[in-house]
């Protein structure tokens, strides 16, 4: 039980709330405000720092469209929970994209409305924290940029000086942006790991094919940071246990963009970018964002997109709560081989597959 969660509880059934509002302080030891008038619930929505709000979206005199973007201004991250009669409608489509987290069926379930607040909870702890971390990098990219300054005018006493800072801070970027990365995973628990391991199987097939201690490097690092244009996708989007709408689809097309662009400051990384924007090309063209083929595609990019999608495919997801087989898998490459991936990488995974 934790008291220092707060729940904003907006209904005008007065019987109804009243119960709500006794069992989450009994049974949740959450703190609980109740309001029946929708502008009123906004005006204490503003004077109050909630975790979590849980809305009748069935109301009569409740604007349900301009309600979520009120609150949605004053607190971006906030989690709302939707009472609403037919969950398949276009309003509560609407709402989906809106932000709403999850909708309650009347009657209420309290052992679904309790497993909502906690993962709701959970959801807004997470957000706030990357939201933190996100101001946190900002500000040391201040930081560092001033830094930068001060030492170019200090080159000529010392390179060598020079040079080891430089080695400093590209560091600290990285360490930085690799947090970041990981992060992302945890958003997810289905996706935890994934990068890790996606850079082991990327490293084992590289290394098998000759490539150069630098080449296989520069992969490490795109495969750890491969993900990190995910940070602008929705969590309604990226956890959604069904198959993805056309908008919903061309958002996620849109990640391995993000990064690049997260990323373009850092030109050290340069490479490792190159190799993210290009991580979702398939061999035939049919890939994106660019719709490359063949040896378009960075070699290294191809060795990563066979190594994220065998890896996916071993994995379960919201979409798909049952991994495929080792077996399955491998079976699913060689399908695709001269389609989707390089037959050359498919080759030399199929050599060390049994190493993954």
């Amino acid at each position: 039980m934790d008291n220092n969660i707060r729940i904003l509880l907006v209904d005008d059934a007065e019987i109804i709330t009243r119960y709500l509002k006794e069992r989450l302080i009994i049974e949740g030891g959450y703190s609980v405000y109740v309001e029946a008038n929708p502008r009123k619930a906004i005006e204490t929505f503003q004077e109050n720092n909630f975790d979590l709000a849980i809305v009748n979206f069935d109301m009569i005199d409740l604007d349900s469209i301009v309600f979520v973007k009120d609150l949605k201004k004053r607190d971006p991250y906030c989690i709302i929970l939707a009472f609403l009669r037919d969950i398949v409608s276009p309003l509560a489509k609407e709402l989906l994209r809106l932000g709403v987290y999850d909708f309650i069926d009347q009657p209420v379930s309290l052992g679904k409305l309790f497993f909502l607040i906690k993962k709701g909870i959970e959801l807004h702890n997470l957000t706030i924290a990357h939201y933190k971390l996100v101001q946190s990098i900002q500000e040391q990219n201040i930081t560092l940029q001033k830094q930068n300054i001060l030492l170019a005018k200090r080159i000529e006493e010392s390179t060598k000086h020079l040079t080891r800072l430089y080695e400093d801070l590209r560091s600290t970027y990285m360490r930085t942006i690799k947090v970041l990365a990981k992060t992302i995973d945890a958003r997810d628990h289905y996706t935890h790991s994934h990068s890790e391991n996606v850079t082991k199987y990327a490293a084992v097939i590289a290394e098998e094919m000759g490539l150069p201690v630098k080449e296989i490097e520069l992969i490490r690092d795109a495969c750890e940071l491969h993900d990190l244009g995910k940070i602008g996708i929705g969590d309604q989007i990226l956890s959604k246990p069904i198959g993805l709408d056309g908008p919903e689809w061309e958002q996620i097309k849109n990640h391995p963009l993000i990064a690049a662009e997260i990323l373009e400051p850092l030109t050290f990384l340069n490479g490792a970018t190159n190799l993210i924007k290009q991580h979702h090309e398939h061999y035939d063209g049919s890939g994106y964002p660019q719709g490359l083929k063949g040896e378009e595609i960075a070699l290294g990019a191809r060795i990563i997109h066979l190594a994220d999608a065998y890896e996916a495919m071993c994995s379960a997801r919201s979409y798909r709560t049952t991994p495929l087989s080792k077996e399955e898998a491998i079976a699913e490459i060689k399908k695709n081989s001269g389609k989707q991936f390089d037959p050359q990488v498919v080759s030399v995974f199929l050599k060390v597959v049994n190493r993954l």
